[in-house]
């Protein structure tokens, strides 16, 4: 593309077709943001901090003042270009999704980004995107009120200044009808406080704005500025009438489509009062340049997906969080009554993971077919998870992805505190919890293994002496020796088996928030007919029990499902994926120990299996917790501005108590 202005001067022709104008001015809008600097002389007295494009803007002014015959042509295609767009689209619309659904407005971004764009349209809103750049919004803003003013009699001749003021009223009435279309939509409406709708703001919406309207087209300047004053409280009673909703989200059960709905009221109200001070102004040049500012950086926003469906997923984000937290807190352990009791638990959960490895051996040998393969021994690992959960037992990997939370919970109180004495407390506050944590996952790993493993060998070992045959024979032990030892893919595994363990967790949070917020738990103790069912001290019996413990069934089931079905799935694909959980593992090897008898102890392969298994715990542990803190520090908004006194405390503690990370100090 030539970037000779000359050239691109003349071939301005306000009779050209409607396509070609519009294709000059995206040319025209390319050339004031190319990155090579304006020519010595093209522009007097640049400052060095003034951005490119504002300077090419002035050189591009200068010369069509020196110019006539080119500002005529110019002011002609401008001309034109006003007479023939729907600029209330672009004040009204630009932004906003046509439909109140996240999903909908996933879809519509993902189609902007594929497909191209035409200049052949008369909707102002459509062809803004072609026109400026995300990019632009420094030099827009740069730009002073002597350029404003000759841009703007370049853009609209006094004659069209009224014309322009209606377009901006058009564009005002149609975002206050979507405001108050907003605030009387169901899912919000029945949300939102009823003291703060005392009031009756949404209903009031549409007289104010009317009234503004009237008075603004009179000239009537005292009676303006007072009904805008009565819109913009208005406005804000409005506001406050939303916000209230995030209160009941979190108490209910959160909706992306309704936090999304809440987000376009707000972008709406933003983008009203910047049309207000355009219409207030005497002079609109500053508020007309801060309502295009704006505009580009809406359409920048509108580019992405990363910050729409962060944005969005945040209060979800936090609700799974919330809610893992309450759980996650039981898994730590404070003192040694705690730790002891941890043991217990996670010895219980060992010995149901006995009957577990011995079941996906047999279902191994059933000879299934891939998928109906991987779906029994996840069914098998589904069971065994419940079962312990039931019990009130645990399986060590379970504690990362619940436990996070409660972490990024002490971390929001390190945020909040102030510089000092605050500062010092709540590190250690976190320090602490860092250290039972650790210990925590260490009790359940020692008690799940110390059960699991030699339970495993006893009976392989039994069954031998009594029967002659073990349940596990020889031939699988040797595959279990070639599949478990470090010297191969096991670090892989391991890790992918740690990104289910987060992904389980993340599951049970969305089907406890979707569980509340449909109220099923209300439904179950209160409906008619299930309460005809099963009488009504069982059917409120059932509703504790449910919402006490869906978080669980969903976590419990959807990693054991993952743990059998996603290999399988994997090696439709032709990639040999597989699962390594550090319980499972110690079981399967002690069952290959079991079947080779004591000779498998001088085999280099057994040690390296060991070591694997070893591994395994700490990278299963390692990254599900990693994922889940991540995921919480998100929802919370925390940034840890202190990460070097954390590191700092957390070594002090291993310097000065090192025992502390694996045995609660006696004190405690």
């Amino acid at each position: 593309m030539s970037w000779d202005l000359t050239a691109l001067l003349n071939a301005a022709d306000p009779r050209a077709p409607q396509p070609v104008r519009h294709t000059w001015l995206i040319r025209l809008m390319e050339w004031l943001r190319h990155a090579v600097p304006p020519k010595e002389g093209e522009v007097a007295a640049a400052e060095p901090r003034t951005p490119v494009a504002a300077l090419r803007l002035r050189h591009l002014l200068n010369v069509l003042d020196r110019h006539p015959e080119h500002q005529e042509r110019v002011q002609g295609v401008l001309h034109a270009f006003w007479r023939e767009v729907d600029a209330v689209a672009l004040f009204a619309d630009f932004g906003f999704a046509p439909r109140m659904a996240l999903r909908s407005e996933v879809i519509s971004r993902i189609r902007q980004r594929l497909l191209p764009r035409t200049p052949e349209t008369a909707d102002l809103a459509d062809l803004f995107p072609l026109l400026f750049d995300p990019a632009d919004g420094p030099w827009i803003d740069a730009l002073d009120e002597a350029q404003l003013d000759r841009l703007a009699h370049l853009l609209m001749p006094p004659p069209d200044a009224r014309e322009w003021r209606q377009v901006l009223l058009d564009a005002l009435t149609i975002l206050v009808s979507a405001v108050q279309a907003t605030g009387y939509a169901g899912p919000l409406r029945k949300r939102m406080s009823p003291a703060l709708l005392e009031g009756e703001p949404f209903r009031q919406l549409s007289t104010g704005a009317e009234r503004l309207r009237t008075a603004l087209l009179e000239n009537d300047t005292a009676a303006a500025l007072q009904h805008a004053h009565w819109l913009r409280t208005l406005l804000d009673a409005c506001g406050r009438a939303s916000e209230s909703i995030t209160d009941h989200l979190e108490e209910f059960g959160v909706s992306v489509d309704i936090v999304f709905e809440m987000d376009q009221l707000r972008a709406r109200t933003r983008r009203i009062e910047l049309l207000l001070e355009c219409l207030l102004a005497p002079s609109p040049g500053t508020a007309l340049q801060r309502l295009v500012s704006n505009l580009v950086l809406v359409e920048g926003e509108m580019r992405g997906l990363r910050r729409l469906m962060a944005r969005h997923y945040s209060l979800l984000a936090r609700q799974v969080a919330e809610r893992n937290a309450e759980t996650g807190d039981h898994y730590i352990t404070r003192d040694r009554a705690e730790y002891r009791q941890m043991l217990q638990r996670a010895a219980g959960g060992g010995a149901i993971i006995v009957g577990t490895t011995f079941a996906k051996f047999a279902v191994g040998a059933l000879g299934l077919s891939l998928f109906w393969n991987g779906f029994w021994a996840g069914a098998n690992y589904a069971i065994s998870f419940v079962i312990i959960m039931l019990l009130h037992w645990t399986v060590a990997t379970k504690q990362p992805a619940m436990t996070a939370p409660a972490m990024a919970a002490t971390l929001g109180e390190l945020r909040k505190a102030r510089p000092g004495a605050e500062t010092t407390v709540a590190v250690e506050t976190f320090v602490d919890r860092v250290a039972a944590l650790i210990r925590s996952q260490a009790a359940g790993i020692f008690g799940n293994l110390m059960v699991c493993g030699p339970l495993v060998l006893a009976v392989q070992l039994a069954s031998g002496w009594l029967f002659g045959v073990t349940p596990v024979g020889p031939e699988t032990a040797e595959y279990v020796l070639h599949s478990l030892t470090l010297l191969g893919p096991t670090v892989f595994f391991a890790v992918f088996t740690g990104v289910l363990l987060f992904s389980s967790s993340l599951i049970a949070g969305w089907v406890e928030n979707w569980f509340v917020f449909q109220r099923l738990d209300s439904a179950i103790a209160w409906n008619p007919r299930i309460v005809g069912a099963l009488g009504a001290k069982r059917a409120q019996s059932w509703a504790r029990w449910w919402r006490h413990n869906i978080s669980g069934l969903a976590a419990n089931v959807s990693l054991g499902m993952m743990l059998g079905l996603v290999p399988a799935l994997f090696a439709f694909f032709g990639l040999g994926i597989e699962v390594r959980h550090v319980t499972l593992s110690t079981g399967q090897l002690a069952a290959a120990a079991g079947a080779l008898g004591l000779d498998v102890l001088r085999e280099p392969a057994f040690w390296w299996c060991l070591a694997g298994i070893a591994v395994t715990g700490a990278l299963n542990l390692s990254v599900s917790f990693w994922f889940a803190f991540k995921v919480a520090l998100r929802s919370r908004g925390v940034r840890v501005q202190d990460r070097a006194l954390i590191t700092a405390a957390i070594r002090a503690r291993l310097n000065s108590a090192p025992l502390s990370f694996l045995w609660p100090p006696k004190d405690q």
